[in-house]
């Protein structure tokens, strides 16, 4: 009976080895920010940890050891029960929208995600299915083999009874204090080619001029602390193609951030002139400094979050998903090194333009 029994002992040890995680090149589980089990993409210059255990985010984006992406320590280790205490996470977050029509949607913004590597440098998070909306999320990770390239996917399945009208909402969280720049539509709809919210629920199509939200050589380029809080603009970018899978125009709009550790950090993602976005203003990007210039006059301690950010929020246009559809949105990301300006001191157009452009040749 003995070599029947290790046929069977081994048969079992290597069913077990074929169900386990794959391990593949790149890849690496550890601990971070109080919580275990965090996936890890990795290569020579860049470092991401994803944390699947409050709303499948990004809890670190790196380049050569600086981080574009701030933590707030209190929140280390923190989960979310129904009934329990909501917090705003930080660190590179997604969502989906439209902002202020979409209904609650906890479970996806808080719950507990599942996560698995999927390939070399590649992990995907799954949502759990929303009690309120009946809405899936699945988000995939991936890392280039050099550099700093990360491209995430987010996916909206509708596995509810109902048809929902939603869409892609970004929600990272970059160092505060940097400046953001934004090249502008000049076919756009709004005056000066963005429009800010506030004070209180207005949205202000023609905001007063400031020293720190300034329109020069085709950009928006704000730089902490402008008076305002939130900005919206429609960049347009570059054509891509003539035809999507709506069967219209594809552009390729694109933002860049100069960290206050002096790295430049640039989004690029889809724009659809053709199609409808159900942001009130229509919106395909909002940027949203905090804090804001009342919370300014508090301490750090006083305020609601204690650790300045800057909110970098591609939109997607509208998708209408029957029951049993789904719909993907993508974004790429880069890191590389750029020194943030000093007080007084403009940034150099050009030079960032030529230096951005270069990240996805």
């Amino acid at each position: 009976m003995r070599p029947a029994y290790l046929l069977v002992l081994l048969l079992l040890v290597a069913c077990h080895l074929a169900a386990a995680e794959p391990v593949y090149p790149g890849t690496a589980l550890v601990d971070f920010a109080g919580y275990s089990g965090c996936l890890k993409l990795h290569n020579d210059t860049t470092t991401v940890v994803l944390g699947p255990h409050a709303g499948g985010r990004i809890l670190d984006y790196s380049y050569c050891g600086k981080p574009a992406i701030p933590l707030n320590p209190t929140q280390n280790g923190y989960t979310w029960q129904p009934g329990q205490k909501v917090v705003d996470p930080y660190g590179g977050r997604f969502d989906i929208g439209p902002e202020l029509t979409t209904p609650r949607h906890t479970d996806l913004w808080l719950g507990p995600w599942r996560a698995r590597f999927s390939g070399p440098r590649e992990a995907t998070m799954i949502s759990p299915v929303d009690r309120n909306t009946g809405l899936q999320l699945i988000r995939t990770f991936r890392l280039e083999e050099q550099g700093s390239h990360l491209r995430c996917t987010q996916k909206i399945r509708n596995l509810s009874a109902k048809t929902h009208r939603v869409c892609y909402w970004s929600r990272t969280f970059a160092l505060g204090g940097g400046i953001c720049l934004v090249p502008l539509n000049p076919r756009s709809r709004f005056p000066r080619g963005y429009l800010t919210y506030g004070p209180g629920n207005v949205m202000d199509f023609r905001p007063a001029p400031h020293e720190n939200v300034r329109v020069r050589e085709g950009f928006l380029e704000i730089r902490g602390n402008p008076p305002f809080s939130k900005f919206m603009a429609d960049p347009e970018g570059e054509a891509v193609s003539q035809a999507s899978g709506c069967g219209s125009m594809t552009t390729s709009a694109w933002l860049a951030y100069i960290t206050p550790n002096d790295l430049l950090f640039v989004k690029r993602w889809p724009v659809y002139p053709q199609r409808a976005y159900g942001e009130m203003c229509a919106a395909t990007l909002s940027v949203y400094y905090y804090p804001f210039i009342d919370e300014l006059r508090k301490a750090p301690e006083q305020r609601p979050l204690p650790i300045d950010f800057c909110e970098l929020e591609p939109i997607g246009p509208t998708e209408t998903l029957s029951p049993g559809q789904a719909a993907s949105f993508t974004e790429d990301w880069w890191l590389t090194p750029y020194a943030m300006p000093a007080e007084g001191q403009d940034v150099d157009l050009a030079r960032m333009r030529e230096v951005a452009g270069g990240l996805h040749q």
